[in-house]
């Protein structure tokens, strides 16, 4: 099918396009992790028992991670600015619900509706910041700010979780949303309308990505729980794992595929992804061990939670403001990747000798400040290979395919890890004190990131070309995609 494109006029408004856009990333992965301090003070206000609150953190990962591909699509086809707004109108919705919520199951589904948003403006948002700047270092500096804001939210979101769970009460961990949401709204007047493809969506892929990303979540999730050989472990792996294959016997038919074969064909840009997916098992991981540890071991209040993941704050703001961009003008995405993986690694190395008495100035802060350093360059590495060289009508798929990654390794990696701690813990000599039980649960469970940080390291040096992206130079759009106007 010939795709027609429609040109995007050029806004002078740049540079607060840009805000407006990174500022949106921001707030969708920020989400992600605020209600990770407050997660104690939900249980209790809503009398949620203990084994259901990771739902409250996966619901929303999962909602987002498994909509993100149809969402980009849907952005190609509908508008990009169209759809950035409803996806803000239906986030701020989402997030006065759960802000009212009254039972456990309500703020759950909340945070499932909250996720959808999420997966309506994050692939439009990457792809109005691809519309907005021509390749080269201008849009390689835009993409820099925007992947920063996809490790800085995680941080951001730890923090204002804590202050606002200590002082406002929980509730305005979601109510905190709206006034954001408004603001944006109003901001994307500066903002172009982005360029579409005519076409249709490939409603049934869409429908069973969804479904088999879930189910695999799912299974994975129930297997830290059940163990590998329940029930219903079993099933819904199955039906991930045939789900996953019937999708791709209806990519290869569909007329209008909802990831096209040219978005992926480049091995840079699937390379870029696989390092995203890893990364993100690796970091929902780190802040969710940490937080446990920080409340459950350390007694430290939701507050000072909050404000010891500063330092993790100011090394990603450092590796993706300063190191990581200065790396990528020097050399290739390989080689930055490959630094800032083997930071966070050893970071993950660092936290693993926390001890129940460590002083956290000697341990915790510091490896915070070099793991979000490694953090920072990785995001921003990651996110330039996983769209440079895509066709402008696809760049909706290709940032939805980058922040799907991230998402579902995210719920991924915190199924499998929590699964590890908690029989690590378990399986403590008896007798043991429980602080020091549930310390060895985290710290395996915090080398396990670190595992995922190395196996990133791995992909980046198999699948992304030695040279992509040095100098700034711009690879040939992948074969198959429609003609460019902005790549």
């Amino acid at each position: 099918m010939t795709s027609h494109l429609e040109t995007p006029s050029r806004t002078r408004s740049g540079g607060l396009a840009l805000w407006v856009m990174a500022a949106a990333q921001l707030l969708i992965v920020m989400d992600g992790t605020i209600v990770t301090v407050g997660l104690p003070a939900i249980g209790a206000g809503l009398r949620m028992a203990e084994s259901d609150l990771d739902w409250v953190l996966t619901s929303y990962a999962l909602a987002f991670g498994g909509l993100l591909l149809a969402g980009g699509r849907a952005g190609d086809v509908f508008g990009r600015r169209r759809l950035f707004r409803i996806g803000l109108v239906v986030f701020l919705l989402a997030s006065l619900l759960g802000g009212v919520a009254q039972t456990g199951a309500t703020l759950i589904a909340a945070r499932v509706v909250q996720g959808v948003g999420g997966a309506i403006i994050a692939p439009a948002a990457l792809s109005l910041l691809a519309d907005t700047f021509p390749a080269g270092p201008a849009r390689d500096k835009a993409l820099g700010v925007y992947g920063a804001m996809g490790g800085l939210g995680a941080v951001v979101g730890l923090l204002l979780g804590g202050a606002l769970t200590e002082y406002l009460g929980w509730r305005w961990i979601m109510f905190v949303n709206i006034p954001f949401a408004l603001l944006l709204l109003a901001g994307t007047l500066a903002v172009v309308p982005g360029t579409r493809r005519r076409g249709g969506i490939d409603l049934p892929g869409a429908i069973t990505a969804t479904l088999a990303l879930g189910s695999l979540v799912y299974a994975v999730n129930r297997a830290g729980s059940h163990g590998l050989g329940d029930g219903f472990t079993l099933a819904f792996g199955a039906a991930g794992l045939v789900l996953a294959a019937v999708f791709v016997v209806i990519q290869r038919g569909a007329r209008t595929p909802l990831v096209p074969a040219g978005v992926l064909a480049d091995r840079t840009r699937f390379g870029a992804n696989l390092v995203m997916l890893l990364m993100g098992a690796g970091q929902l991981a780190t802040f969710y061990f940490l937080t446990l540890y920080m409340q459950a071991v350390k007694d430290y209040p939701p507050m000072v939670t909050g404000l010891a993941y500063l330092p993790f704050a100011i090394g990603i703001g450092i590796g993706s403001g300063v190191v990581g961009p200065r790396l990528l003008a020097r050399t290739s995405i390989r080689t930055t990747l490959t630094a800032g993986l083997v930071v966070a690694a050893a970071a993950m190395g660092w936290f693993g000798v926390l001890t129940p008495d460590q002083n956290a100035l000697t341990a915790l802060l510091p490896a915070q400040l070099v793991g979000g350093i490694g953090l920072g360059i990785g995001f921003v590495a990651a996110t330039i290979g996983g769209v440079r060289g895509v066709a402008a009508a696809d760049s909706g798929i290709a940032s939805g395919l980058v922040n799907t990654s991230q998402q579902i390794g995210g719920a991924l990696g915190l199924a499998v890890l929590a699964g590890v701690a908690a029989a690590t813990t378990a399986g403590q000599p008896v007798g043991a004190p429980l602080r020091n039980a549930l310390t060895a649960g985290y710290t395996t469970g915090l080398l396990g990131a670190g595992a995922f940080y190395l196996a990133a390291v791995c992909a980046a040096v198999l699948l992304i070309r030695p040279r992509a992206g040095r100098g700034g130079a711009e690879p040939s759009p992948a074969r198959g995609g429609a003609p460019s106007t902005v790549a």
